[in-house]
């Protein structure tokens, strides 16, 4: 059933988890402890769909992104891509197969992501000349042009280095580097967040306009809930490593089904509201994501609506309506 159902998608995430071993203190010799940064978590991605991951920091966002880059060995689970089972490749030996040329990522900090040797026009050819089937520098430094055009970068920046390069010009180096090989799947980690609102909103533009016109799909991570509602089709809402809602954009913002994401979406500022009154503020403490307890809500002491029975059986992910899914008792 999973390899048939891998024709309508490009991603399918199949009940993946990954564990880091940890050592606590106190505890006896010779026992072993593992922190649950991902833990069974099973979503897809379409052919040209955006989806969005959001959740607040520690959540497992990022070793999640990980996992699907292939950065990272899953502990359990299956990932497919494009019909190819590339959760069963060691993170080690996935830069020599044919999908990692078409699974790129696009990073938070322009800076931080840019060598600072390499001019833009060599940041741009490096994943050409590793990865692509351009032969010969010729060609190369052809696909280079057109690429920067692609993302509306001045050809004359392509000699500069990444300090002779503005926030929004370094992430469009950036941008251009992921959609040189022409990938399936573009990996957005909070793409926007190191830029000023003022560029944010030409590269969320120039974002929508490339999935327009290169039909790639998204897995677009951030923090800010209005950007995802502007670009993503659908929404993955996770805490604590887990999924806890997961449906439409417009549906789970109009209706949110668990309590975290009621929480959050409380706190997106609203035209002609108060944000004081209507915010949702946590109490609590979040639960330790080492060796948690498999029985008990990983929300549970921080949600407003708790019960009994939260402490006694994990709620898992369920349909409440369309594709609309929760994870939680009162959904």
């Amino acid at each position: 059933m999973l390899e048939a159902s891998l024709v309508a998608t490009l991603l399918e995430v199949a009940s993946v988890g990954k564990r880091f071993p940890v050592a606590v203190r106190g505890a006896a010799r010779g026992a072993e402890h593992f922190l649950h940064a991902v833990d069974d978590v099973s979503f897809s991605v379409g052919r040209g769909e955006c989806v969005g991951l959001v959740g607040e920091s520690g959540c497992g966002k990022s070793t999640l992104v990980k996992l699907i880059t292939r950065l990272l060995d899953a502990t359990d689970g299956r990932i497919w891509f494009d019909g190819h089972d590339i959760g069963g490749v060691p993170a080690a030996h996935f830069a020599r197969v044919t999908q990692r040329a078409q699974i790129q990522m696009v990073f938070q900090d322009p800076t931080d992501s840019l060598n600072p040797r390499f001019t833009a026009f060599d940041t741009i050819a490096d994943p050409v000349r590793r990865l692509g089937a351009h032969a010969g520098p010729e060609a190369v430094a052809l696909r280079v042009r057109e690429v920067a055009d692609l993302v509306g970068l001045p050809r004359e920046l392509l000699r500069r280095y990444p300090h002779q390069l503005s926030g929004g010009q370094k992430q469009r180096v950036g941008i251009a580097r992921a959609v040189a090989l022409e990938p399936a799947l573009l990996v957005l980690d909070e793409p926007t967040s190191a830029l000023d609102v003022s560029v944010q909103a030409v590269i969320l533009k120039l974002l929508e306009d490339l999935r327009r016109r290169l039909g790639m799909s998204y897995l677009f991570v951030s923090h800010d809930l209005n950007v995802v509602r502007l670009l993503a089709d659908r929404v993955l809402v996770m805490y604590l490593g887990r999924i806890v809602e997961m449906g439409g954009v417009e549906d789970v913002f109009a209706s949110p089904r668990h309590p975290y994401t009621r929480a959050l979406l409380s706190s997106v500022p609203a035209p002609g509201e108060g944000g004081a009154g209507r915010r949702i503020r946590l109490t609590g403490e979040p639960r330790s994501p080492i060796d948690p307890d498999p029985r008990v809500c990983r929300f549970y002491g921080r949600c407003p609506d708790g019960l009994a029975r939260c402490t006694e059986e994990m709620p898992m992910l369920k349909v409440t309506s369309g594709d609309h899914f929760a994870a939680c008792h009162l959904a």
